[in-house]
């Protein structure tokens, strides 16, 4: 029995563009702290301990993490795609060109795809320096800061803090 050759093309392009739409989200990214604000470092246990203080600052904390690259996966795979795609269109020399073509623009495109996904990603984070009532500081990593602002009244709970 044959199989005709447009259906296993089209089969294997849809194939294709599956595999490649999988490598176009970037990885999620999961903040563990959450509210109420976790101290960078946590104080002893000795039972429960409350102050009371004032946000005397709040700073934005960037980090960047590293690309890597491109690998060439990302332009083998459109070069295929695009080289199916492109045997679809017109006959004889012209089917020639336009696979040629597509296997060109596939791989560059392919290969433009993966290393915006490889960049570089800066994250955000905010450092909150609270002064304590006794006259002490102390400073909360936490990933946005709210509702908080320079002034607010604050209450540290048990190495948590929240607006009072």
């Amino acid at each position: 029995m044959k199989i005709p050759t447009r259906f296993v093309s089209v089969s294997a392009c849809v194939l294709a563009l599956a595999a490649l739409t999988a490598c176009v989200a970037p990885a999620p990214v999961y903040q563990t702290s959450r509210y109420p604000y976790q101290p960078v470092q946590p104080m002893p246990q000795q039972g429960a301990y409350v102050e009371y203080g004032r946000v005397a600052n709040i700073e934005v904390l960037r980090s960047e993490s590293a690309g890597s690259g491109t690998s060439g996966g990302g332009a083998v795979a459109g070069g295929v795609v695009g080289g199916l795609l492109g045997n679809q269109v017109g006959g004889g020399s012209g089917r020639t060109a336009a696979t040629v073509a597509g296997v060109v623009g596939g791989a560059l495109l392919g290969n433009a795809i993966e290393g915006r996904n490889n960049a570089p990603r800066v994250y955000e984070s905010y450092r909150v320096s609270v002064q304590t009532d006794n006259g002490g500081y102390r400073a909360f990593d936490v990933p946005s800061p709210g509702d908080l602002r320079i002034g607010d009244r604050v209450r540290i709970d048990n190495g948590q803090i929240s607006r009072f």
